[in-house]
């Protein structure tokens, strides 16, 4: 079925909540057809064989272990071919004998988006194939309306999920380090990649997690994602869509901290405060500017606090004192002003610091140093000395 071509088109985020009743119309005639049987039965061994697993770990039986991890992973693979082979395959022929509805040959086009990564792609194929097809069936469980087989399910699929994010995260991030591409649009692309992947566990697996948190161990994140689900909601601007990936990277310093790498990460950061200087640039009012510099400021702060303050290993030792410099000053700032002095020396320290970056960089950037100092000025932190001259009149003598 992977060699057959079909025009590869991108869905939308309501795909894996709409696919279930396609699903529906096509397997289940009577509920009892063969392509659900062969699925629901194929899952119910899967869920039998993770947990005896499950226990052998829990339980350390070393003897067990190893056998009931094979046979787990043998069932988990059959389990992922009876999706792909009925469900797909199925949709395949309605589309083929012009039958399928728009939705079905949308939900096999983003089928055949992700099998184009197979030849240059390959381990980013292999792992948002399963990801796929588990949203896939995940959607049939809910629908199914049994508690009991959807909490022995969710575990499950949390696991494996959080398995394959992971490793498509350290994917990406081995990726953005390869030096051999230096095109801006590959880069760019391995960006966005990043942090779709972040968005899609953010919205999807996390509130699954929270909600299997008996033991409250991502309660240092509750409040973050409060403010990510804030930003869902209305129309959103290019601001708001900057400050929404900087909370996701936030959050990915908690939940995926091997996989999403510091220097990936520190990348990720960069990539967002120079998105923000463009849209200092680009912003035409006095009222936008204000807005995207108070971003670019909790830009740098997050940067700088939550991620470089944790950095251990420094390429260059200078860097390091310099950074112990700021750290120092930020941290006096705290202690001698009130909340609302703070805000505004913070600012005041941060933009700063970014314009001494900016002029150790090799780069032109003039004009975000010009608008940052007129900020500055703004805040009163700078004095500008205006251009002046007088003419002289008079005589002059011409010496020879």
């Amino acid at each position: 079925m992977e060699q057959k071509s079909l025009r590869v088109l991108e869905t939308n985020k309501t795909f894996f909540s709409k696919i279930t009743s396609t699903i529906t119309k096509i397997l289940i005639p009577t509920r009892v057809g063969i392509n659900s049987m062969m699925i629901s039965m194929k899952r119910n061994n899967l869920i039998k064989a993770y947990y005896s697993y499950i226990t052998a770990v829990e339980t350390d039986n070393v003897e067990k272990k190893e056998t009931l991890l094979k046979k787990y992973e043998d069932v988990y693979s059959l389990y992922l071919e009876s999706i792909d082979k009925y469900i797909m395959d199925s949709v395949y022929k309605k589309v083929k004998n012009g039958t399928a509805s728009q939705f079905e040959k949308d939900a096999l086009s983003k089928y055949y988006l992700i099998v184009s990564l197979k030849e240059n792609q390959y381990l980013e194929y292999k792992y948002k194939k399963q990801e796929y097809l588990l949203k896939v069936d995940y959607e049939t469980v809910i629908n199914l309306k049994k508690e009991s087989t959807i909490e022995k399910y969710n575990k499950f699929y949390v696991s494996k999920m959080d398995t394959l994010y992971k490793a498509l995260l350290k994917n990406y991030s081995i990726q953005l380090a390869d030096k051999s591409s230096s095109k801006v649009e590959s880069i760019n692309n391995i960006y966005d990649k990043i942090f779709g992947a972040l968005e899609d566990y953010i919205s999807e697996i996390l509130p699954i997690k929270l909600r299997l948190d008996d033991k409250n161990e991502y309660r240092n994140i509750v409040e973050d994602y409060g403010k990510y689900e804030s930003l869902l909601v209305g129309k959103l601007d290019e601001r708001d869509i900057i400050r929404r990936k900087m909370i996701l990277l936030g959050i990915s310093r908690s939940l995926f901290t091997h996989s999403l790498p510091l220097i990936a990460a520190e990348q990720c950061y960069i990539k967002l405060i120079k998105d923000t200087r463009n849209l200092i640039l680009k912003s035409e009012t006095k009222p936008k500017k204000e807005k995207t510099f108070e971003l670019l400021v909790e830009l740098i702060e997050e940067y700088n606090i939550k991620l470089l303050s944790t950095k251990v290993y420094w390429d260059k030792p200078e860097e390091r004192e310099e950074y112990k410099k700021f750290w120092d000053k930020y941290n006096q700032i705290k202690k001698i002003y009130d909340v609302k002095e703070q805000t505004k020396q913070k600012e005041i320290l941060f933009l700063k610091y970014d314009i001494k970056k900016l002029n150790q960089s090799k780069n032109d950037y003039s004009s975000i140093i010009k608008e940052t100092k007129q900020k500055l000025v703004d805040l009163g932190a700078m004095r500008q000395i205006k251009n002046s001259y007088k003419i002289k009149i008079g005589s002059y003598k011409k010496i020879a």
